[in-house]
């Protein structure tokens, strides 16, 4: 086992990937509640039973697609990178395609089952690992940094330490409210076990964390240990009854837009999220990602598996960089967080203990570690570094990690031209070019 995970070469241990991959699952542990409330639109009143998923069927399919991801990814390609239905394109599919397109749930389904068969296709031709490789290491490194400060905008967002404001659309919030104060004094915890470079201090802030919490009463005691898993009768297989039944229905333009937007987004995210936490373990070699068709195989492979079990797009997750920060260095991690998320089926009540205040310190201290990547960029080359300024400062004020590479993405062709280095662009980056242009016009 350690020698078919590379454990000497990569100087880790069983005990280093195992807090590496717990790390890694807490941080993530929140989609298993999310993703549920997401897809089944809770929040709206007077919606049809028909258009709502079932809420028992949704969790359990988030989190088998969740473990055969991240399993894939572990055993497959190696990585400490977990995955789980992704933020974003639940909204999408929920909010969009079944809410106000009106698409069934089971077509919407279906859609994402053909964007992770597209994806397949595209990674087991070798196009997806050659558009990454093709990237330039300065816009790699610009993308980790962006994603670090997204992730410390979302961490700060969830601690109440940033909140909306109509005037100033961001503003201090209220840092007398008992969850911020958790997530405060979680932030200090982990930085002074960071600062003392102790191993898996970001796990054991989360720890700490969450028992002062618990003890202080702002998180509530666990209603239970264990409970049946609950039923995924109702949305396993949904996504192939609309080929069957009424494949008419998938060829309209309004399903190609769905189905394009899902590989769109998805494409981009992972690919922002496997070069960020790659790049922050050390593993990119020569501007390159070795065993990167792997890595993506494992991300259409959770996609197509996600769909037929019934969630939407199963992506990359960054906050698998938390993991990496924890110490993890190898797919042996990942294999602890499927293993993880399998077991979660049924110990559901101890969810409740990982609010969003418990993880939220974990967020920001990992965005830290990031932003490290900065220094790797060469800010006196100008024409460097606008496209990679505006591919991080993107990120966080368009709340999307794909935005901020396509905008990046077109300024360096660009400014790259009018320096008169075209020579030095890659071909692939000029195509990218054309279909950010397009999507943009897309979008408006």
């Amino acid at each position: 086992m350690k020698k078919y995970f590379q454990f000497e070469e990569l100087g880790t241990s069983y005990r280093q990937e195992f807090i590496g991959g717990l790390t890694t699952f807490l941080a993530m542990a929140y989609i298993l509640v999310v993703n549920p409330i997401t897809l089944t639109l809770m929040d709206v009143e007077g919606l049809p039973d028909a258009l709502r998923m079932d809420y028992g069927a949704v969790f359990v399919a988030t989190a088998l697609a969740a473990a055969i991801g991240s399993l894939v990814m572990g055993v497959i390609a190696k990585y400490p990178i977990a995955l789980a239905p992704g933020m974003g394109l639940n909204a999408f599919f929920a909010y969009s395609v079944v809410l106000t397109q009106g698409i069934p749930w089971e077509t919407a389904l279906t859609g994402v089952l053909l964007s992770g068969l597209i994806f397949m296709i595209l990674t087991l031709t070798g196009v997806r690992e050659k558009i990454i490789n093709a990237i330039p290491a300065e816009l790699k490194f610009a993308v980790g940094a962006g994603i670090g400060l997204f992730i410390t905008f979302i961490g700060m967002q969830n601690a109440g330490i940033i909140v909306g404001d109509e005037n100033t659309l961001v503003a201090l919030g209220d840092l007398t409210q008992g969850s911020t104060l958790l997530a405060i004094f979680g932030i200090f915890i982990t930085v002074i076990f960071m600062t003392r470079k102790i191993k898996g201090g970001i796990f054991f802030g989360i720890v700490i964390t969450a028992i002062v919490g618990w003890i202080v009463g702002l998180i509530n005691t666990p209603s239970g240990i264990v409970e049946p898993a609950p039923s995924l009768a109702p949305t396993f297989g949904a996504a192939l009854e609309p080929i069957f039944s009424s494949p008419g229905e998938l060829f309209t333009i309004q399903i190609l837009v769905v189905v394009l937007t899902f590989l769109f987004v998805d494409f981009f995210d992972t690919a922002g999220t496997l070069v960020a936490v790659t790049n922050q373990a050390g593993l990119m070699k020569d501007n390159k990602l070795p065993r990167a068709n792997r890595a993506l195989f494992a991300d259409s492979t959770a996609t197509v598996f996600g769909a037929v079990l019934g969630t939407s797009t199963t992506t990359s997750y960054i906050e698998s960089s938390s993991g990496v920060a924890a110490g993890a260095r190898s797919g042996f991690a990942s294999v602890v967080t499927a293993a993880l998320f399998v077991l979660s089926i049924f110990f559901f009540p101890l969810l409740e203990v990982i609010t969003s205040a418990v993880t939220a310190p974990a967020l920001i201290i990992v965005g830290v570690l990031m932003v490290a990547a900065l220094g790797n960029i060469d800010w006196n080359r100008f024409e460097i570094a606008v496209p990679a300024f505006l591919t991080i400062i993107t990120m966080p004020l368009t709340y999307s990690i794909a935005t901020g590479i396509a905008i990046g993405f077109i300024f360096y062709p660009v400014t790259m031209i009018v320096s008169g280095k075209a020579k030095q662009i890659h071909p692939i980056m000029y195509g990218l070019f054309i279909i950010f242009i397009l999507y943009f016009l897309f979008l408006s």
